[in-house]
């Protein structure tokens, strides 16, 4: 009766110890590339097909506290914040109240005869024409939208809107204001009531200097040869608005293998690439990077705040996903989050790593 027992037992140790190995090579991977890039803490998730196999925090949160960073610990996401504003629009879309195509100033007051022909659409994807930020922002100040929109309304476009593509923060400003606009709340309420909480996303908020934020950490950067504090910002910017963690941020993913935020033909027109006046296409949707890796679909997007840096990578046609949150500016997330996934999927492992 044992004999025939034993190489089952043995088959599960083998594939425990095969996985515990994996975990193990994963960790060394991270720390020697933290230590490479000067990072001092960073949360690692890693998702396959909406479901968590490794969420793990390396590091320090706090260096001056000797706090370790945990998967529970928060950090700002940057412009990873612009796909919930991405989405926040496409609930509008959903319910009607709002078409891409639809010129902003039909939402917005006082917009200049050059702007007459931008579309939210031109906003979601970088090309509208409109100057990257707004010369009115004030890092060190609390400033409304428009406020902040209209600095740039004198100013001429970059070009014509549609000709190309150019990365612009002001645009998502500008798709704030119209959430706000159209929903009559503040866009962060809208986003919180019809997506975080939906999700049990509990951490996931608007970032913010005064308020208390459990297991928050701290933010640096690398200079001059020695780790320093980063500097903290009064402004609250849409198009990097946010602060998560890794746990949330599953939550998120696996919610878009799902109908449960946006039906599928309204989610899936947020992975399509923009179309160009002259018919060509660029590799960006709404509030999502769009690309691949030897031939594998690659949906991501980065994000940059001071003292922070953050990937969200999803390979789908792996249903792979790499999250990292990082504190500190001068990390890489992104090249972190490609090495991770090749010790998930062989095919994933850059060329030059081979």
């Amino acid at each position: 009766m044992y004999s025939k027992r034993v190489p089952f037992f043995a088959l599960v140790v083998s594939l425990l110890v095969a996985v515990a190995v994996k975990a193990d090579t994963v960790d060394d991977y991270v720390k020697a590339q933290m230590q490479q890039q000067h990072t001092p803490g960073l949360s690692l998730a890693v998702v396959k097909a909406g479901r968590v196999i490794k969420a793990e925090g390396y590091g320090l949160a706090n260096v001056e506290l000797n706090v370790p960073a945990r998967p529970e610990t928060i950090y700002k996401i940057g412009s990873v914040s612009k796909q919930f504003i991405a989405t926040g629009i496409m609930l509008l879309v959903e319910e009607g109240k709002v078409s891409l195509d639809d010129k902003i100033s039909k939402f917005l007051e006082g917009t200049p005869d050059t702007w007459k022909e931008i579309t939210v659409r031109h906003l979601l994807t970088h090309t509208s024409g409109i100057i990257r930020e707004a010369p009115g922002f004030h890092p060190f100040k609390v400033q409304e939208n428009m406020e902040v929109i209209r600095t740039a309304y004198p100013l001429p476009l970059r070009f014509t809107p549609g000709e190309k593509w150019e990365y612009c923060n002001v645009g998502y400003f500008t798709l704030a204001e119209i959430i706000h606009k159209v929903s009559g709340k503040p866009w962060e309420d809208y986003l919180s009531e019809r997506v975080f909480k939906q999700l049990a996303m509990s951490v996931t908020r608007t970032t913010s200097v005064p308020d208390i934020i459990p297991n928050r950490a701290a933010g640096y950067g690398w200079q001059n040869g020695r780790l320093q504090n980063a500097g903290d910002l009064l402004a609250m910017r849409p198009s990097g608005a946010f602060v998560s963690n890794i746990l949330d941020l599953a939550k998120w993913e696996a919610a878009l293998y799902t109908d449960k935020i946006l039906k599928p033909h309204v989610r899936e027109q947020m992975w399509v690439r923009a179309t160009l006046n002259n018919g060509n296409t660029y590799p960006y949707g709404f509030g999502w990077e769009l690309a691949e890796l030897n031939g594998h679909r690659l949906v991501r997007h980065g994000g940059t705040l001071a003292g922070f840096r953050a990937e969200f990578a999803r390979f789908t046609d792996d249903k792979l996903t790499i999250i990292i949150l990082t504190n500190c500016v001068d990390a890489k997330p992104k090249e972190l989050a490609l090495g991770v996934a090749g010790f998930y999927v062989s095919d994933l492992v850059p060329p030059k790593a081979r």
